[in-house]
């Protein structure tokens, strides 16, 4: 049987460009694969990360590493992260991480750069 469509995709994260995001540097992977319905992304958050909201994004983060100190603040609240943790940030929510951490962020639908607000 025939298939129009790939049955799978490969994503080699070190060959994607980092783009500066407000969280720190993004690898921004399945933004061009029209059949996925999210995006995912490794990035690197630096220190000073800017707290931002979006309104039609629902987004995962997955901690894969990160410092003993590191957080999450959500709607002001911090809360302690530590190696795979998963946070499921809903549309609305102003948030940023702090402290050094490397995360994978899973973006649905789509990241969107012009859904990304600030106070």
């Amino acid at each position: 049987m025939q298939t129009n469509r790939q049955a799978f995709e490969f994503l080699d994260y070190e060959s994607l460009p980092g783009t500066p995001c407000p969280c720190g540097t993004a690898r921004r992977g399945l933004m061009d694969v029209a059949s996925v319905p999210y995006s995912l992304h490794v990035t690197e958050i630096s220190e000073d990360a800017r707290a931002h909201y979006h309104k039609k994004i629902t987004e995962t983060y997955f901690v894969l590493e990160c410092d003993e100190d590191a957080e999450i603040e959500l709607d002001g609240d911090r809360f302690p992260l530590k190696p795979s943790t998963a946070v499921v940030i809903h549309p609305g929510t102003r948030h940023r991480a702090v402290g050094k951490m490397k995360v994978v962020i899973i973006a649905s639908p789509k990241f969107d750069p012009t859904d990304e607000w600030f106070d």
